[in-house]
């Protein structure tokens, strides 16, 4: 399996990564980056992220679409006059139910050249400067298959993401929201809160100046891409809300423990809490 001509929309981390872990796995011939920042263009040129700037896909036999996802309507939308028969898409969106319904809006009957995926590999810088043949090595992607999608295309995407070292479980587009709705979405959304609520306090600077490894490590998301962030938080608002009001809930449990000063129960909390956690990086969970 090797694709001629590979395009990528969107090179930043995922997307720049995603050329450089094929041409490490020698699975393109040429990568053609499209997108609006012309200066990240240039620069992934420079570093051999892609091997040419595009305006379009035209000619590609393979896509990915790895840029926020508020823009995919218009990007599939661009997509769709320029895409050759037999030609495939994927994409990095980190949500789908919104994804697919632009992709089936735009491609019409050519839906079945589309197949959705999450690589769920990221850091808090971006661009082109950021990205590394490595990234997704050991880290999981998930495909959200369509009923379209003929097997033998979800299989060619299913090992085009193992070549980039990814490890490829499926899921329905409606369970993958409100999974990473949990894990995700909600999290990077507690640490955007903090450093909002401490930044906005007349004493902010001393607190920043005496924020330590806890503060650094439970807000270092908050230094990832915002407009990635508005959209996904957007785009998967219902899900995202059920997170957010389950989490409310468990702080007023707390509250009253705290209140109270009950020691005994705040520990049971933690240690349940932090074995749970262990267990989850122990790998138990995967």
């Amino acid at each position: 399996m090797r694709f001629a001509k590979v395009a990528v929309v969107g090179v930043g981390l995922i997307g720049g990564s995603f050329a450089l872990a094929l041409k490490a796995a020698r699975l393109a011939g040429e990568v053609v980056g499209v997108g609006r920042g012309a200066a990240n263009l240039r620069l992934a040129l420079e570093q051999g992220v892609i091997d040419a700037i595009g305006t379009d896909a035209a000619g590609a036999d393979l896509v990915l679409i790895a840029a926020p996802v508020a823009q995919y309507p218009a990007i599939l939308a661009a997509l769709a006059p320029a895409l050759k028969a037999g030609a495939l898409v994927t994409d990095a969106g980190s949500t789908k139910r919104d994804v697919i319904a632009a992709a089936r809006a735009a491609l019409g009957a050519r839906i079945a050249q589309f197949v959705p995926a999450h690589p769920i590999a990221g850091a808090e810088r971006g661009g082109a400067s950021a990205a590394s043949a490595e990234l997704f090595r050991g880290r999981r992607v998930v495909l959200t298959p369509l009923a379209e999608n003929p097997a033998l295309a979800v299989q060619a995407i299913e090992e085009v993401w193992s070549a980039c070292g990814a490890r490829v479980s499926r899921m329905d587009a409606a369970e993958h929201d409100a999974v990473l709705a949990a894990v995700s979405h909600l999290p990077h959304l507690l640490a955007y809160a903090l450093v909002h609520e401490v930044a906005g306090r007349e004493n902010s600077a001393q607190l920043f100046g005496f924020a330590a490894g806890g503060f650094r490590d439970f807000t270092r998301i908050a230094s990832s891409h915002p407009e990635m962030w508005r959209d996904i938080c957007v785009a998967n608002r219902d899900r995202l809300l059920g997170e957010l009001d389950r989490y409310v809930r468990k702080l007023q449990d707390l509250r009253p423990l705290v209140e109270a000063g009950d020691g005994a129960a705040l520990h049971k909390l933690f240690e349940e809490a932090r074995a749970a956690r262990n267990r989850w990086l122990a790998g138990e969970h995967e």
